[in-house]
């Protein structure tokens, strides 16, 4: 008895979500595209930011860290637009 008493709070469970609307795949491109963009600049600027203070805090003369940050941003801002844009 109890069993049949869970399987029909199951189905009434399942019958009481609601299915994925399509609304939330198909989001407009302009925000998705806009995320994205603010993302990269953020990504990179902190990149930059960060070498550049670091080289300050070393004294070197030559922008070691800001060159090194700026491209490891860069290799994880073209990892991330690849993953986004792929997915669908």
């Amino acid at each position: 008895m109890a069993s049949s008493s869970n399987s029909n709070n199951r189905q009434k469970i399942r019958k009481m979500e609601k299915p994925p609307s399509r609304k939330q795949n198909n989001r407009n491109p302009l925000l998705r595209y806009a995320g994205l963009a603010f993302q990269m600049m953020a990504t990179l600027g902190l990149a930059v930011f960060a070498g550049y203070k670091l080289d300050q805090k070393m004294g070197w003369r030559f922008p070691v860290f800001l060159i090194i940050f700026s491209l490891l941003g860069l290799a994880i801002l073209l990892w991330q637009i690849i993953k986004d844009t792929r997915r669908q």
